[in-house]
């Protein structure tokens, strides 16, 4: 049938920064543009991108990204985050590239299942009303596992 011959792919996305939220969503979208089947595993810090506040607020680290062009003695003085993350909302903005919030609705409206761990959400103390509607929660690894296992695609982020 049509159905078994659709391709899957689970992502598992465990980063919540600003340029980690970027790669799971832009292939999830991609991929359901290409008639794959996707679901996106997230926990951990990459809960934050599903969270409907906190995603709109995704930091960008300037200590440890070896291509961040300020050195780390540098990017570790105060402010400095709050100011690569300002220059990179400004570059987003000024290239028009999709928003967290726009690629999360997109791939939503593209039929992207979003799973939000819940053993994470217990732990940060999330509820489940934080998160975009749509978001399917009450998963935990298991399901994680099982979606792994049946895609014919992987990917940690």
């Amino acid at each position: 049938t049509a159905e078994d011959e659709t391709k899957k792919m689970s992502i598992i996305a465990t980063k919540g920064t600003l340029d980690m939220a970027y790669p799971p969503l832009i292939l999830a979208s991609t991929a359901a543009a290409f008639g794959y089947e996707v679901t996106v595993f997230h926990t951990f810090w990459g809960l934050d991108i599903l969270h409907e506040e906190r995603s709109k607020n995704l930091k960008l680290s300037s200590v440890g990204n070896p291509n961040m062009p300020v050195p780390n003695i540098v990017g570790a003085l105060p402010g400095m985050d709050r100011m690569t993350t300002t220059m990179m909302a400004k570059r987003i903005e000024d290239n028009d590239t999709a928003t967290i919030e726009e690629l999360i609705e997109t791939s939503l409206d593209m039929g992207v299942e979003f799973q939000a761990c819940q053993m994470t959400i217990d732990l940060m103390d999330y509820d489940e009303h934080d998160f975009y509607d749509g978001v399917t929660t009450g998963v935990g690894a298991a399901t994680a596992i099982q979606d792994m296992a049946d895609a014919d695609i992987q990917l940690l982020v």
